[in-house]
Parts: structure tokens; sequence; C-alpha cells
């Protein structure tokens, strides 16, 4: 029997992180559109299949280990869309509601992302992803070109990795830590 009190509440979204950038001449934080994250699982020899129907569909594809990837977009409820598409052998899993995107980007994001994980930046060529630690936090970093990377934080740390972000590059945006 339905809960007669559910009906009384209406569920809103509303975003983790506020809108708003941080940015300076050689340095930026800014909160991505929640849109539409999807974990794909499937055999890795088969990873150009997903490559073209991604593409197709508007999605970017980073790796997250072997046979897993996640296809992030900034449309939100694309989920079915992407799914039904997919070949078969791969499973699809919505992580748009649990996951948050926060790019950082400038002349300055080795250094200031240098401060807060253990991965060489100097070898992560564009194009690469990786789950890594930002602070103690489980991120998955990818690098979209020469200065800018896209982090992909569980929900619930979002405003963690945010205010962690915004200590390792205070020097650069002219604010206080404290």
């Amino acid at each position: 029997m339905p809960d007669p009190t559910a009906a009384a509440f209406e569920l809103t979204h509303r975003p983790v992180l506020v809108p708003v950038a941080l940015t300076s001449p050689c340095i930026a934080l800014l909160p991505l559109p929640e849109g539409t994250v999807i974990q794909i699982l499937g055999p890795a020899a088969r990873v150009e299949d997903v490559c073209a129907i991604t593409d197709a569909t508007g999605f970017s594809l980073r790796g997250n280990g072997p046979g897993q990837w996640f296809a992030v977009g900034d449309e939100p409820d694309k989920f079915a869309e992407l799914a039904a598409t997919l070949p078969d052998g791969f499973t699809a899993i919505d992580q748009s509601h649990g996951r948050v995107r926060i790019a950082i980007e400038g002349e300055s994001v080795g250094e200031v992302l240098a401060k807060g994980t253990g991965v060489d930046l100097a070898l992560f060529e564009t194009g690469r992803a990786a789950t890594t630690l930002i602070g103690h936090v489980a991120t998955h970093l990818a690098r979209i070109s020469d200065d800018r990377f896209e982090l992909l934080v569980t929900r619930s740390f979002a405003e963690n990795v945010w205010d962690d972000l915004k200590i390792m590059a205070a020097e650069y945006l002219g604010v206080s830590h404290e």
C-alpha cells in the first residue's frame, strides 16, 4: 500500500555546487552542469563500438579501468537514449544522480592539481583518465586539453573537493583559505 504522506512531498532537484566560477588570469574552477553520467561495462576489445555511439549521441567517453568507462554529457536525462543504443554485451548504469562534475583550467592547472594528487600530470596526456585521490576523496580525473581537467566526484563529497581545490588554488585566485 502506498504511503499516503508521500504524495504531500514534491522532490526538487538542487545542484550540489553553487554555479559560480572562481577565476583568475591563470586558473579557473568551474562547476559544470550535472548533466548525464553513465557508467558503461563491457568487453574492452570492443571499445570502438562504444566510442562511435557516444560520439554520435554527444557524450564524452572516459576510461575507468579495464572494460569500464564513464560516458559524460552536459544534458540531463539522456540515460535511456544512450543505453538503448549500446550493443549486446554492454551494460549501462546511470550515475547522474550520484556524481558531480568540476572543471579546473588555466596555465597553472598542473601546479594546482599537483598539490592534491599523486598523479604525474607531466605524463598524463590529453584524453587520458584515471581514478585517483584529490585530498582524501576518490576522484575520476580526465585531461581534456593541455590546460583543462574535469573531475568527477561522488555527490556527497563534491563540496569537499571544491573546497580542497579552492585551497590548492588560493595563491592564484587571491582568496583566503581560512
